[in-house]
């Protein structure tokens, strides 16, 4: 006969109380069966666990040495059970995520928040990247998934789901007002102008590369930012020219720190994405917050 994890489950009972009855009865079986799975479970071992007397159970000093170990594991198994009841509660759990700048911004935060008043207990581990870096992490499996910007150019087992598109607009600083306000600029007029981007190890950069090889123009920026929010500031100062997203740029318009220059191509709309590797199970809160993602795309 196989010693089954029920027969320690027993003995921890029967040794923490030294009562085959109380035992019995915080397990809601009978003290017959009890005794029978102890003395199946000496017999497997090959030793007796138990000195029963008129004065109660006492545990041999063979039943000492396994009460220690199996209350390690008893006690590990109940703190594994409460832990899975959290997370199935979503009272607990970790989501970490990996984000562009700018569908952090542009729709991430938000639902951060909301998500967070939802369930408070989940911590939410969000790692600030490029898009490149963000599907690096996912396929590392650092990140539950990545958040990004289109084009992110993955392919399976990765999954791309569109959350929310947005366009991209022209800016540039009141030093350039007199020559470009009010009037239609070509990508052609933009290939001798000075001009702001993200660093060509971005997807924003291939994006920008690619609109202006269509129209048969050569995208040659003359300073290259880290992250999104070191392009306005640029454009701001005069230092050249940048493509930014409407929500991104639109208080500094509204405020004319900078203008939108109208350019006579159409600039390709985009997508914040939501990156998964669909061989890859999630947690519970990841799923969760995932199905948030999803349900709130627009």
């Amino acid at each position: 006969m196989a010693i089954t994890y029920d027969y320690y489950r027993i003995f921890y009972y029967v040794a923490k109380y030294r009562s085959f009855t109380q035992a019995a009865h915080i397990l809601l079986n009978s003290q017959p069966n009890i005794t029978r799975s102890m003395n199946n479970l000496e017999h497997e071992l090959g030793c007796r666990l138990f000195v029963r007397s008129n004065r109660g159970v006492q545990l041999t000093p063979e039943g000492e040495k396994l009460f220690v170990h199996v209350s390690i594991a008893h006690e590990q198994l109940q703190e594994a059970e409460a832990e899975l009841t959290g997370d199935r509660e979503l009272r607990r759990g970790v989501v970490s995520i990996g984000a562009s700048e700018t569908a952090l911004h542009g729709y991430l935060l938000s639902r951060l928040g909301d998500f967070h008043g939802k369930y408070p207990g989940i911590r939410m581990r969000i790692s600030n990247h490029s898009t490149p870096q963000a599907v690096a992490s996912l396929k590392s499996g650092n990140v539950d998934f990545a958040v990004v910007t289109t084009p992110t150019g993955v392919c399976r087992p990765l999954e791309e789901i569109h959350l929310k598109t947005f366009r991209e607009i022209l800016v540039a600083g009141p030093q350039f007002f007199p020559k470009l306000a009010r009037r239609t600029v070509t990508l052609e007029e933009l290939s001798v102008l000075p001009m702001v981007s993200l660093g060509r190890e971005t997807k924003t950069y291939e994006f920008y590369n690619q609109f202006f090889l269509d129209h048969g123009v050569l995208w040659e920026p003359d300073m290259e930012a880290a992250t999104t929010d070191q392009v306005l500031p640029l454009v701001k100062s005069g230092l050249g020219l940048g493509f930014l997203p409407e929500d991104f740029a639109g208080e500094a318009v509204r405020r004319g720190e900078v203008f939108v220059v109208d350019l006579k191509e159409e600039i390709p709309e985009r997508a914040i994405c939501l990156v998964k590797d669909g061989g890859k199970p999630l947690s519970i809160a990841a799923r969760e917050f995932e199905k948030m993602l999803r349900k709130e795309s627009v």
